[in-house]
Formats: structure tokens, sequence, C-alpha cells
């Protein structure tokens, strides 16, 4: 079973959707505000705006939640969040991490970049983020809630992306996806995961050891390294589900006679669940790929190329193994059903034989009948019986008996039951 650790499934309809947008909205001005320290109304709520305006709860004021998942949850430490927040500049990273004031401040003063990286955070998590860096509303609402497909977005002078890594476990053919939605600005970059991947630490250990490719093109050359290790992982599982389709190949047109439907369709679903995270991002890619982003450079552009390259490539492997998984499991149900006719056919041949020996037996009985029933009419020991005291009684009752046996013999036979 596919083990999808993004996060909850958004499920609501259009008009639902759209008045949770406005909600969030509203709840990260509302936090950003909290953020600034703006003063507080009565009852605990923040005064926003001049006399009049009305009184909203404060962001981590749970009296309205309905369960701690709520967006309105209380905030956890920002500490606990924030995995890593770093400044890169001049080709390294500044010793040290920095605090959420200070990357802001730097975003603005240094020459290179600042990077946050935050870990499955709330809204209320991220809304101090948001606000600090002029995050888009509606892509923070889905970088907080997860379940995204693969894509990019232009809001303004933010670019939000989001990556699908991969994970295969070979031993119970399942497709692990994790989330990965990057906010990139001009000198700043803003990282959210969702589940277990180790993509954003191996890039911002390339920076930490002073990758020149990565802190070259700023915030972008993360997302590429970013891009690049995901499709690398795409490969990585494509090479294992490889395996388990040949080993389920193998299994149906050799001469073991199970079923192994269960066990197709079971991995058939999992390569569903892995077009779903691969097939949308070629769009995105070929879209950094042709420099349509703004702030993708003609050197950086072909690196983009590349990836966008393997990713393409990675779909039409997926392509081609779901559609071999399907060749696979028509087979082996054409297999199951020849088997399932051999059988019948073999249980037709045993009822057929079945009737013949209870023919057989049936018409040795009734032929053996006569001779039961004419002794049993002279065997009885009554004096008054006239054919007892003929002198050829004896001969007739056998010439009766052979005859009449020799009838049936010759009825039957004619019938084919002898």
């Amino acid at each position: 079973m596919t083990r999808n650790t993004e996060g909850p499934d958004r499920g609501h309809n259009d008009r639902g959707h759209r008045g949770s947008r406005e909600q969030w909205k509203v709840r990260l001005r509302k936090a950003g505000r909290v953020a600034r320290g703006l003063p507080l109304g009565p009852a605990g709520r923040r005064r926003v705006g001049g006399p009049g305006t009305e009184d909203r709860p404060v962001p981590g004021d749970t009296s309205g939640c309905d369960s701690p998942a709520d967006p309105c949850a209380k905030p956890r430490d920002l500490a606990e969040v924030i995995g890593d927040c770093a400044v890169y500049e001049h080709g390294r990273r500044r010793a040290g991490t920095v605090t959420l004031e200070d990357a802001c401040r730097r975003a603005r003063d240094c020459d290179g970049f600042v990077w946050i990286g935050l870990q499955q955070p709330t809204a209320q998590d991220i809304a101090q983020v948001a606000a600090k860096f002029s995050l888009p509303p509606l892509a923070v609402e889905d970088a907080v809630q997860a379940h995204q497909r693969p894509k990019l977005q232009v809001h303004d002078d933010v670019l939000f992306v989001v990556l699908k890594p991969v994970r295969y476990v070979d031993h119970d053919e399942v497709v692990t996806v994790s989330e990965l939605a990057i906010f990139l600005g001009e000198r700043f970059i803003v990282t959210v995961r969702h589940g277990d991947s180790d993509i954003l630490t191996r890039v911002r250990r390339a920076c930490d050891r002073g990758d020149t490719h990565v802190l070259s093109a700023g915030p972008l050359g993360v997302l590429h390294g970013a891009a690049d290790l995901v499709v690398d992982g795409y490969t990585e599982a494509i090479a294992g589900i490889e395996e388990d389709v040949d080993s389920i190949e193998t299994s149906v047109f050799g001469e073991d006679e199970q079923d192994h439907s269960e066990r197709i369709y079971m991995l058939k679903r999992e390569v569903a669940e892995f077009r779903r995270a691969v097939l949308p991002l070629a769009g995105p890619l070929e879209r950094l790929a042709d420099g349509r982003v703004p702030g993708v450079s003609e050197n950086l552009a072909p690196y983009f190329r590349d990836v966008h390259d393997h990713a393409v490539r990675a779909a039409e492997a997926i392509e081609h193994h779901d559609r071999l998984l399907f060749d696979i499991l028509q087979a082996d149900l054409a297999r199951a059903g020849a088997r399932q006719s051999r059988i019948a056919a073999r249980q037709n041949e045993i009822a057929v034989r079945q009737n013949e020996d209870m023919r057989r037996i049936s018409a040795w009985a009734a032929i053996g009948l006569v001779p039961t029933a004419i002794a049993g009419v002279y065997g009885m020991n009554f004096e008054n019986i006239p054919e007892t005291r003929w002198h050829y009684g004896y001969f007739c009752v056998l010439g009766l008996i052979a005859v009449s046996c020799g009838l049936l013999y010759r009825a039957f036979r004619r019938n084919g039951w002898l």
C-alpha cells in the first residue's frame, strides 16, 4: 500500500475551498499583526485598525477550534519548526544560525541569500515567516496543508514550487511519497518539508561545503539541486519497480501455477501513485528550462533542461511499466481462466465416468434382479405350487431366467449402458 506522508487530504468542494482560502488570508494577516506586536483588544483579542474595528481572535487562541489539527491551533515554538536558518554569502555559509528577525534583515542587506527550512509547520507556525517575507497566502495554505501536485507558480517576485520526492521500499513493494514546498525570492528561500525525505538536507550539506554551482546561482541554484536529487530518486525507484515487474513477469509466464493477480494489482496501484508524482513535474521543469520563469539565467537554464530530460524519461518509464503491468495482469487472468477451465474439464470427465459406472452398475443390478425374483417366487414354501411338480419345470425356469437376462443384456447393450 502506498504510504503517503504528505498530510491530510483536503477533500472539500469548490465553494468550501474558496471560503477556506479567504479564512487563510485573514488568519495569515492576523498572525502577521501578532508577530509585529499590535496591542490587544478586550477579552484577549488583538485590536485591528481604529475605533469601531471588529475584534478578531488572537492567533493561538484555541477556544474556537474544533480539533488540535485546526489551523487556529496554538503555535509551537518557532525553534521547533525551523530546522535550520542560515545566511549564504560570498560562496560560503556564515557560521552558525540566525534568528528569523536577523534573517529578514540580512535578506535585504547581504549579497547572498537566506535559507529558512521549516518542518511540517501549521498555519500559525508559518505565519511569522510568511509575514516577514511577504509570502503569498494561497501558496502558504498549499504549503501547510500539503497533498499538492508538483507545480510552479509565480506570485509577483516570489516563486512557489512543489516537488514530490519518491522512495521505493523493495521488500514491501511500496512507494513512499513525501512533499517539498519551496518559496524563492531574490535573496531568500523558504522550504517546507512534509514526510520523510533527505533531499533538502543533502542540498544544504552541499551548500555548507561551498558548492559553487549551487551558491553562485542563489535560491534558484538550491531549487535546481533539489529538483535534480528528486528526479534522481525517481530513477532509483524505477529501477526497483523494474526488478519487481520482471520477477512478476517470470512467475506469471513460468511454471508457477499460483494466482499473482493480487500482487500485480498492488504493484500497479503503487505505480499509479508514482505517476501522480512524476508526470506533473515535466511542465514546471520545461518552463524553467526554457527561461520562461523570472530570474532563470541563460547559464542556469541548461541545467534545468537536463533535469527536465531526466524527468521526461522517468515519466516514460513509469508509463511503460504501467502498461506492462496491465498486460501481465491480463495474461495472469487469462492463465487463471485457463486453469479453471482445465479443472472444470477434469471435473466433467470425472462426472461422466461416474455416470457411466452408475449405469453399468444399474444395468447389472437389473439383470441380476430377474433370477433373484424368479428364485424368490419358487423358493416360497407353499405346498400348492403346480410348477414344482412338472417333470421339466426346473429346466423351464432356468430357460426363463436365461432368456430374460439375455434380453435385458441386449437392451442395455443397445442403449450403451454396457
